[in-house]
């Protein structure tokens, strides 16, 4: 089971739900820090501001979304090569 951190996340609001594109870093809890991995994520935040837990799956309304959501990241300068935050 892996814990995940957030690093940086971008967020679109849709009615009253949050879709974020989040880049996280993946803590795999067995203690080994060379198991630890960074990663990208879709997932929604509920109204009351809670993350929607769905097992891996976010839907995502359409292909603009993904755009949008990653033109931000990367205009904010997150996207990684190895530990580096770099475009």
């Amino acid at each position: 089971m892996a814990r995940d951190h957030v690093i940086d996340s971008v967020e679109q609001k849709y009615g009253e739900w949050t879709l974020c594109f989040q880049w996280c870093l993946y803590d795999y809890e067995d203690g080994k820090p060379e198991n630890n991995d960074k990663g990208f994520r879709f997932i929604w935040k509920k109204p009351e501001g809670k993350l929607q837990a769905a097992r891996g799956q976010a839907r995502i309304p359409d292909i603009e979304a993904i755009i949008k959501l990653t033109e931000a990241a990367k205009k904010q300068g997150w996207a990684y090569k190895g530990d580096e935050k770099t475009i």
